[in-house]
């Protein structure tokens, strides 16, 4: 028989950073794609607005490698937002083998539209956290995912790399 004690979960999963940052990340991909669907948005394209807005106009190259999104989803995606009006997508004069993509006024209206959806799932997400709490909790996870992504060479991490290149540097 099935009773409430049955739902607990073991401490040692519980006192684990990767097994609760795994269930976070479930929830979070479940609350954000439920706003998201109910307005009929999409999260790559909120992450390329989001990067043509504080960056300016990319390769799609640049964008999938800044938004970390494989290349065929950004070329994808872009031929999306295009046919909304939300970017403009033209050969770049300086090398006509790759596209240029730029914000346009449209899309800036629809990143700050969607921005909104996703700032109400952030409160939600942190309403048991006091204001200062949740800007010390955003800086930690960054922290680690920094960590985490940084190349394991030599088990020491450099100090800086080179995004477009992948090449370390002092």
């Amino acid at each position: 028989m099935d009773t409430p004690a049955d739902d607990r979960v073991p401490t040692l999963l519980r006192s684990r950073p990767s097994w609760l940052v795994t269930q976070l990340a479930t929830q979070v991909t479940r609350l954000v794609g439920e706003a998201f669907d109910a307005a009929g948005y999409r999260r790559y394209h909120y992450a390329l607005l989001a990067a043509l807005d504080e960056f300016g106009p990319a390769s799609q190259a640049t964008l999938g490698r800044r938004c970390r999104i494989d290349r065929s989803y950004v070329v994808e995606a872009v031929g999306e937002l295009e046919v909304a009006g939300r970017v403009l997508r033209a050969p770049d004069p300086a090398d006509r083998r790759r596209n240029v993509v730029t914000l346009t006024g449209e899309g800036r209206t629809h990143l700050a539209a969607m921005t909104r959806t996703l700032d109400d799932v952030q409160d939600e997400l942190t309403a048991p956290l006091p204001a200062t709490e949740r800007e010390q909790f955003v800086h930690q996870l960054g922290r680690v995912l920094d960590h985490v992504r940084e190349p394991r060479v030599t088990g020491k991490a450099p100090e800086s790399r080179d995004l477009d290149h992948g090449v370390e540097r002092d």
